[in-house]
C-alpha cells in the first residue's frame, strides 16, 4: 500500500479547492498559485484534480472524473498537465523541495 500525501484537490463537480491544513505554512503566495493552477485545470478540463507526494517526495498529478461525464477533456488534461509542468516548474520544485524538507527531513543532519 502506497502512502501519499494530499497537497491540494480542486473539484469542478462541488466548484471547491482544498489545500492540505498541513500545508499553511507555505507561503502566501505558493498556496494562491497552487490555487489558480488548480482551478484553472478543473475549470478548462472538468473532473478532479489532485496533487499528491508520492513516498519519495515527488509531487504527481492525479486526475479523475464521474462515470459518464461527457464533457471531461482526457487529452486536454494530459496536454494541460504538461503545460503546468512546464510553466510552473519553479513552484512545483521548490513545493517539492519544501515538502522533502519540512516532510521527510532530507538535507537534516543529526546535529541539526
Amino acid at each position: 500500500m502506497s502512502k501519499e500525501v494530499t497537497l491540494c484537490v480542486s473539484n469542478a463537480y462541488q466548484k471547491k479547492f482544498y489545500l492540505n491544513e498541513n500545508f499553511n505554512e507555505l507561503p502566501q503566495s505558493i498556496r494562491e498559485e497552487l490555487k489558480i493552477m488548480c482551478v484553472l485545470y478543473t475549470e478548462d478540463i472538468g473532473g478532479i484534480l489532485e496533487l499528491v507526494f508520492d513516498e519519495e517526495g515527488n509531487l504527481q498529478f492525479k486526475t479523475s472524473c464521474e462515470e459518464g461525464d461527457f464533457y471531461y477533456d482526457e487529452i486536454g488534461s494530459v496536454l494541460k498537465i504538461k503545460q503546468f509542468r512546464n510553466e510552473k516548474r519553479e513552484l512545483l520544485e521548490a513545493v517539492e523541495t519544501y515538502y522533502r524538507v519540512m516532510f521527510l527531513g532530507e538535507g537534516w543532519s543529526e546535529e541539526e
